[in-house]
């Protein structure tokens, strides 16, 4: 097959005609785009986080549920490092010429610090309902919100993956 062929496959593959460069900034705004909403929720969240133990309601909390708070302030700080890490990555690399793998692995560093921002949500969530309500449905509720963001932002992302994607 010649080369115009192989472009022309490409374009109608694809739907874009661009080199790998071009394709690789496409895709880092794309990618910088996401991590900036993810970033602006891990922060809060985080930060929020970090001022609980200087509360006075912190010394009265049940030793269970210090040791939920200790966990989750620990994955709120992966979820965080996990998520700025493509920031810190373009820097450490720009004008190398590797923009297409900088992209890759800045892809898999929000996609660990989606995860970890997951399990901060979780453990966050754990423990308010804990303290607030002392009821024994609580990890129910807590399963069922967690059900509800595995759908929001694995399930039906891949579902679309799945069947809008050629092979």
């Amino acid at each position: 097959m010649s080369a115009t062929g192989s472009a022309a496959d490409t374009k109608k593959n694809t739907g874009r005609n661009e080199t790998e460069e071009e394709r690789a900034d496409r895709k880092w705004s794309e990618l910088i785009q996401e991590v900036r909403v993810a970033q602006t929720g891990v922060q809060i969240l985080f930060g929020f986080l970090l001022t609980v133990v200087f509360t006075p309601k912190y010394t009265d909390l049940a030793d269970t549920d210090k040791a939920i708070y200790i966990v989750t302030v620990v994955l709120g700080a992966c979820a965080t490092g996990a998520l700025i890490g493509p920031v810190s990555l373009h820097r450490l690399v720009a004008g190398r010429r590797v923009k297409p793998q900088a992209v890759e692995w800045a892809s898999r560093l929000t996609f660990v610090g989606l995860v970890l921002l997951l399990t901060t949500m979780t453990a966050a969530l754990l423990l308010i309902l804990r303290v607030a309500t002392h009821n024994a449905y609580v990890p129910y509720l807590v399963t069922g919100v967690v059900a509800w963001y595995l759908v929001c932002w694995f399930v039906v992302p891949l579902l679309i993956r799945r069947r809008h994607t050629t092979k």
